[in-house]
């Protein structure tokens, strides 16, 4: 199963698409599920999709633009370039409200001015407050099922509605009566509620909530859950990802407000006179991008990385790209590493696991005490078991380039992705679309999201069960190449199917039929059996 460098070295020389298998034959040709908003659309995010900075190295203190990258971003740029449309955004760089304009706004790309970047000015207290204090000490480890590290601090909450209650009004400066407000995560729970009620009610509003929503028994210690329900349910679209997060939350809603009626069968929210539908639609990735990257990748990059890290070029190489996060199950994934290379003596030399960890919310005493423990574990097994030319484990925190985590993706054998619990999961999927020669293999807990679409092809593992996932590495690495490539082709198929352009136009024919239910509503002559009236179900 060993493979060098040497499976990077082919790219694409010309305009071929892509086959999912290694091939030459187109994956997708239709493009008729390309997104297309069907008004003018207001994105709401934490995360700006441009920021200027300032070159302090240049003596004239020049700017530079930091290009969005991957996943959501990259995703909604181009809608939004197409709508002419308008982006809220908290403004974190140092140059950001130099180069805007007085109501904080500039026109983006730089290289054409297609939209509006409108950005909000944040003091260092919002920011620890609403960002660092109730988002993510609050309702990041309350949505994860971590409630022993739920820490509520005085002054957060209220932070956090006055940051929710700017962008509402920052929404309201820049929405007309087609507009779609489409908001994105947990940092916004109590805007929508705002926003409905001060835009025109012809224009929609959405949100996609990114992480998981947890059971009606874990929310109740929400120390605002009334509040944030009735905040959601300003939206008339709710996304999750999954069917349980959906479920969950029209649950929860059933429990803490007694005056909603929920349709259960309809997935729907009737409240204070307003409808709201919940939908689960698992996002996707640009998996033409990853593949295109991982086909186009420079051996050079990776053997730079072999060389720094002490990493044989002939070795059978695992993977792990995580944030260091306590969701991410980074602790026992080595725990099963360890567990595995007591038991397969074999292994000892020939297999090595590079772990690629990127530093999280280093303000929280939680994520210190974390990243601190992951990096003491992976000291630990490597005094164990390395010799003086081999380590099984080998940790990094260093910025990896897009091209070349697209080389590791590729170059990896097995890649593991063993969250205790996860929204979605981003990285099962870019390494499935970057696994171009369709030889590597995916180990995924059965706690993410991505699992229900990618379960029955990856090598499922509980994240907890020690013995059960060393047992899952073995079979992986001694899995027949035949195999190998039947399930690394299935999983293609699939992520390249719902990829992150099936995924917003799917969120925006969602958007469309609530926008004309809403249209219905206001006009009784209107018939629901007319081409004009489409039913949100």
């Amino acid at each position: 199963m060993r493979v060098t460098d040497e499976r990077l070295s082919s790219t694409n020389t010309d305009n071929r698409s892509i086959r999912t298998d290694g091939g030459d034959r187109s994956v997708r040709t239709d493009r008729s599920r390309e997104p297309n908003c069907p008004g003018s659309l207001i994105v709401v995010s934490n995360r700006q999709p441009y920021r200027h900075e300032y070159d302090d190295s240049d003596d004239e203190r020049s700017v530079s633009v930091d290009e969005p990258t991957g996943g959501l971003t990259a995703g909604l740029d181009p809608v939004c370039q197409r709508t002419n449309g308008t982006w809220i955004a908290w403004g974190d760089g140092d140059a950001d409200f130099d180069v805007a304009d007085d109501r904080h706004c500039v026109s983006v790309p730089p290289s054409s001015g297609a939209y509006t970047l409108r950005r909000l000015d944040l003091s260092e207290d919002a920011v620890d407050s609403y960002y660092r204090g109730f988002s993510n000490r609050v309702l990041w480890p309350l949505c994860h099922g971590f409630t022993d590290l739920l820490e509520e601090r005085p002054n957060d909450f209220e932070w956090y509605r006055s940051v929710n209650d700017q962008f509402a009004t920052a929404v309201a400066d820049h929405a007309h009566d087609d507009s779609v407000v489409w908001i994105q995560d947990y940092h916004f729970a109590l805007a929508p509620r705002t926003i409905r009620d001060s835009i025109p009610s012809s224009a929609a509003v959405a949100q996609f909530w990114h992480i998981p929503w947890p059971t009606p028994e874990t929310f109740r210690d929400c120390p605002a859950a009334v509040g944030i329900l009735e905040g959601l349910l300003g939206n008339d679209l709710l996304g999750f990802h999954v069917d349980r997060y959906a479920k969950n939350f029209l649950e929860c809603v059933e429990r803490a407000l007694p005056s909603a009626t929920v349709d259960r069968d309809r997935h729907t929210v009737r409240y204070d006179g307003e409808a709201t539908t919940v939908v689960a639609t698992p996002m996707g990735v640009d998996a033409e991008r990853y593949d295109r990257n991982a086909r186009s990748a420079d051996p050079s990059r990776l053997s730079s990385v072999f060389s720094t890290n002490g990493v044989s070029s002939e070795t059978v190489l695992g993977l792990g790209v995580d944030r260091l996060d306590y969701t991410k199950g980074i602790p026992e994934r080595l725990a099963a590493l360890e567990r595995f290379f007591e038991q397969n003596p074999r292994w000892r030399g020939s297999f090595t696991f590079v772990q690629k960890a990127t530093p999280s919310r280093t303000g929280i005493p939680a994520y210190q005490r974390y990243g601190e423990f992951v990096r003491d574990e992976v000291e630990r097994i490597n005094r164990r078991f390395a010799t003086e030319d081999w380590r099984p484990i080998v940790y990094t925190d260093s910025y990896l380039e897009t091209e070349t985590l697209a080389a590791l993706y590729r170059r990896a054998e097995v890649m593991i992705v063993s969250p205790l619990v996860d929204g979605m999961n981003l990285v099962a999927q870019e390494y499935v679309a970057s696994s171009s020669d369709a030889d590597g293999t995916l180990l995924l807990s059965d706690r993410t999201g991505a699992h229900e679409r990618l379960g029955t092809h990856a090598f499922t593992i509980d994240p907890t069960d020690v013995d059960g996932f060393a047992r899952q590495i073995d079979d992986a690495l001694s899995t027949p190449r035949h195999e190998r490539r039947r399930r690394m082709s299935a999983l293609r198929n699939r992520v390249f199917e719902r990829d992150i352009d099936w995924w917003m136009a799917t969120q925006f024919d969602w958007v469309r039929r609530v926008h004309d239910d809403r249209l219905y509503e206001g006009h009784s002559d209107l018939d629901p059996d007319s081409p004009e009236y489409t039913s949100p179900i």
